[in-house]
């Protein structure tokens, strides 16, 4: 079975994270490899020893799980895995068994590749990835796919959307400095009023470049500054002057730079208080995001939306697929 292995350098800009699966402390590959064949013999297949288990151990400790099952069982975990279960929960599961950036690679090569372009997974990966993660799912897709994301997404959209989406995967964004330069935002600031309020039409190359090269704390200051040049905010702007996914990319850009956490908050409670809940979209948050930030994620949902997001998960879903989902979130703060 194929693990690439991602080295990432951790620099001063890396985003503090906030996961809710951390290591399990008295880590046993081999136990554990041992529950999980068990419970995959078992008769009618024991799910819940699948969940316990690989939930509440990190990627690195799944990987490890999954050579002491192959040197047991002499047979692969994740065909194994693939032929136990099913439907959402077997989604959730082999989503676990790749690395964030594994996962979110395939993500957007299943939006690229399918029938039609899923441009929502599209925006909602690359616009709220930070360069790092973005830097690391180019190596990732390349490795996996042998073909350069850059080359995917050019032959799958197209114009200012397009266009926008490139200079996010070019990774040009400045890392954060500690020299606040206030001529630099009000530059920014005004550059982005000129380009778009303040003619008629709007003057997309400039936001693209102010928008995918600047550091996030540089265009939190920008977006603050903004609103002494323009009678609206940057989202209320972005809503005027652009339309259709370049409108749904710039706007996701936005909400990220401001709170990246509180936006993925609000997907989740969006995706499933819809009409026949979004699967899909909940399924990758959760999975995307459980070794990063969920933690930071579920505290902004039930400051925003008065009620846990465990909470949420038990209204909205059920069976295994509600099991796996909780114990990815942790217990309730």
């Amino acid at each position: 079975f194929f693990f690439c292995c991602v080295h990432v350098k951790y620099s001063v800009s890396c985003e503090p994270k906030y996961p809710t699966v951390v290591p399990a402390a008295d880590f046993d590959p081999d136990r554990d490899a041992a529950r999980i064949e068990t419970a995959i013999k078992t008769k009618g297949v024991d799910e819940q020893t699948i969940i316990d288990v690989l939930t509440k151990r990190t990627y690195a400790q799944r990987r490890e799980i999954a050579f002491a099952y192959e040197r047991r069982a002499k047979k692969d975990m994740i065909t194994a895995l693939k032929g136990a279960l099913s439907g959402s929960l077997e989604a959730v599961i082999l989503g676990l068994m790749k690395s964030t950036s594994q996962y979110d690679a395939s993500e957007i090569r299943g939006s690229i590749k399918g029938l039609g372009t899923d441009e929502e997974t599209l925006i909602e990966i690359l616009c709220s990835r930070s360069n790092e993660e973005l830097v690391d799912i180019k190596k990732v897709y390349k490795e996996l796919f042998k073909t350069d994301l850059q080359k995917d997404v050019k032959g799958d959209t197209s114009g200012n959307f397009a266009k926008l989406l490139l200079a996010l995967v070019e990774t040009k964004r400045a890392e954060p400095s500690a020299i606040v330069d206030y001529e630099k935002i009000d530059e920014d600031a005004r550059a982005l009023y000129d380009a778009g309020v303040k003619i008629k039409g709007t003057d997309v190359a400039t936001w693209i470049s102010i928008m995918s090269e600047r550091s996030v704390p540089h265009l939190q200051k920008v977006f603050q500054r903004y609103k002494s040049y323009s009678p609206y905010d940057m989202q209320e702007s972005i809503v005027k002057e652009v339309k259709g996914d370049l409108q749904k990319s710039f706007l996701v850009l936005a909400q990220c730079f401001e709170n990246k956490q509180l936006f993925f908050a609000k997907r989740l409670n969006e995706a499933m208080k819809s009409k026949g809940a979004k699967e899909k979209i909940v399924t990758r948050i959760i999975v995307s995001r459980c070794e990063v930030d969920l933690k930071k994620i579920g505290c902004e949902y039930k400051t925003n939306f008065g009620q846990s997001l465990q909470k949420t998960v038990l209204e909205h879903t059920k069976g295994d697929y509600q099991k796996v989902l909780l114990s990815l979130c942790g217990p309730e703060e």
